[in-house]
This record gives structure tokens, C-alpha cells and sequence, in this order.
């Protein structure tokens, strides 16, 4: 079944053509993932890394150990930097995904005007345009 989050597929597993082929239904981790990355896309999330970071670097009057002093910061930011990666990622595919799919219907829709009109040679371009997403390799070849 298609979803709104980018993994469009109808019953048959075929990809999504139209917007009403596309389901409402959004898993829980896409919608944890969207939450995400609408929370750290703020202003103040990076005004709180600032503070983290300034927070941080006095503290080592406290540590007294250079190593552990950056062994905290190194552990903190790369737990999150992690985390954010696999969010973030998930995000952007399903946005790629959602744009993609509009230009594949826009494409489809165009090629039926386009034979209507008689114009034969253009309206098979736009059909081979749609899917070439996935035929396409990232090498050019």
C-alpha cells in the first residue's frame, strides 16, 4: 500500500501515479523521524549546541583529565550525530521520494495530453521519463 511518507506503492507494488493512489497512513518511525527533524531544523536547537558546547569547555577546571574533558564531548556528539543521520536520512528520502512521484504524475499526465494532440514522439519521451529514477544508474551508464 502507498504512503504519504514516500514508499509509494499501490496494492499491486506498483509505484504510486496520481496523488489519490497515495494512502494516508504514515508508519510511527516516519512520523518520529519527521518530528525530528522539524525539532532540530530550529533555531533554538542550535542555540542549545552552542550552549552545550559552551557549557562544556569550562568544565574542565572541574575534570582535570584533558581525556576524559574530550572524551565527553567526542562520546555526546557523536551518539548524536549519529542518531540525527539515521532521522535526517529518512526524512530526506521520503521527501525525494514525494517529489519524485509528482513529476512522475506530472509526466504521465503531460504524455496523455500529449497523445491526445497527436503528438506521438513527445509523449513517449514523457512515458520513458517516468521510473527512469529507478533505471538510472548513479554512474551515468
Amino acid at each position: 500500500m502507498a504512503t504519504k511518507s514516500g514508499s509509494t506503492k499501490s496494492a499491486s507494488s506498483k509505484p504510486a501515479e496520481m496523488p489519490e493512489d497515495v494512502s494516508e497512513h504514515v508508519g510511527w518511525f516516519d512520523r518520529f523521524a519527521t518530528g525530528s527533524s522539524h525539532f532540530v531544523s530550529r533555531a533554538w536547537f542550535f542555540a542549545f549546541c552552542v550552549a552545550l558546547v559552551v557549557i562544556w569547555a569550562p568544565s574542565i577546571l572541574l575534570i582535570h583529565s584533558i581525556s576524559t574533558w574530550q572524551l565527553i564531548i567526542n562520546t555526546l556528539t557523536t551518539i548524536i550525530t549519529f542518531l540525527l543521520v539515521a532521522l535526517l536520512q529518512n526524512t530526506q528520502e521520503r521527501s525525494d521520494r514525494a517529489t519524485q512521484d509528482k513529476l512522475n504524475a506530472i509526466s504521465a499526465a503531460l504524455a496523455k495530453m500529449a497523445t491526445a494532440q497527436g503528438l506521438k514522439k513527445d509523449a513517449d519521451e514523457l512515458r520513458a521519463a517516468v521510473g527512469l529514477e529507478d533505471r538510472e544508474s548513479s554512474d551515468g551508464k
